[in-house]
């Protein structure tokens, strides 16, 4: 990964019908992508509570220097 990458992919699964993770790296919000066929969307990540789910920054540093 470069270092200047803002959005980095951290889970995936599926071949046909896509879901992943990503993290934006400057502030640590999780977000959720889902695609199919020709269809995707994107969401931010919630927690039980609806608050947005954030990679703490100890977290954050060790997937930027990856």
């Amino acid at each position: 990964m470069a270092k200047d990458e803002r959005f980095v992919k951290i889970y995936s699964q599926g071949k046909m019908n896509i879901s992943e993770i990503w993290v934006d790296t400057l502030t640590g919000v999780n977000y959720f992508f889902h695609a199919s066929g020709y269809a995707g969307g994107m969401t931010p990540l919630l927690d039980k509570d609806g608050k947005p789910v954030i990679t703490p920054d100890e977290e954050l540093n060790w997937i930027k220097d990856k």
